[in-house]
């Protein structure tokens, strides 16, 4: 069996967590080049989780594997940002409309703890809480949903969502953003499909401007 922490998670689970953070919050800096044996170092975890993590990473195009050379985190263009949304847009109203048909009571309740998540992260003004908050949105978007397909198209697409916001944000733009994310978990836990349908287009179009925006300047 493999190693786990108090709360049951694997650790190349784990270690992808930590991973995708550092490279999300730029920790991991776009384009430069680092090596499994610095990554072990970092998050403390062994080369088993750490490499298994690198791999699913490396799938997502988050790092390119370089045999003899290391590993390069993917650089940050800002011009790829609006891609990046545009082939998100219909998966992500895929998974709205599904979670909102498909959720469990138990899970429904974990919508309200992002909810609550982006809420508080809005008045601390806290970026790497609201990130927390999107994240834990975004993985139960893809289990409520019970469509693993559409889960495993649209995860990748997410994080790299995730970083460019994390670069190209500015203040204003977490509370615009929260707002947006809360009003489609709220269409999801009153279990209205066609709402959620909607909340997701347009938190989709939102970041396509923001990411339009971005590419123009």
């Amino acid at each position: 069996m493999p190693d786990t922490d108090l709360s049951g998670e694997p650790a190349a689970l784990r270690a992808y967590h930590a991973l995708e953070r550092m490279i999300v919050t730029l920790e991991l800096q776009p384009a430069t080049v680092t090596t499994e044996r610095a990554l072990i170092d970092q998050i403390q975890l062994g080369r088993t989780p750490v490499r298994e993590a690198i791999q699913k990473l490396a799938w997502e195009g988050l790092i390119e594997i370089r045999p003899r050379a290391g590993l390069a985190i993917a650089p940050l263009k800002a011009q790829e940002w609006p891609l990046v949304v545009q082939a998100r847009r219909g998966v992500e109203t895929v998974l709205a409309r599904a979670a909102a048909r498909y959720a469990s009571a138990a899970t429904l309740s974990r919508f309200h703890d992002a909810a609550r998540g982006m809420h508080e992260a809005v008045v601390a003004n806290d970026v790497i809480a609201f990130l927390e908050a999107d994240k834990l949105l975004d993985e139960l978007l893809g289990q409520a949903s019970e469509n693993p397909y559409a889960a495993r198209v649209a995860a990748p697409l997410q994080t790299h969502s995730r970083r460019f916001w994390y670069r190209y944000h500015n203040t204003s733009d977490i509370a615009r953003s929260a707002e947006h994310h809360v009003a489609l978990i709220r269409a999801i836990t009153d279990r209205d499909e066609i709402r959620a349908a909607l909340e997701a287009e347009k938190l989709m179009t939102m970041l396509l401007l923001l990411a339009e925006d971005t590419a123009r300047r």
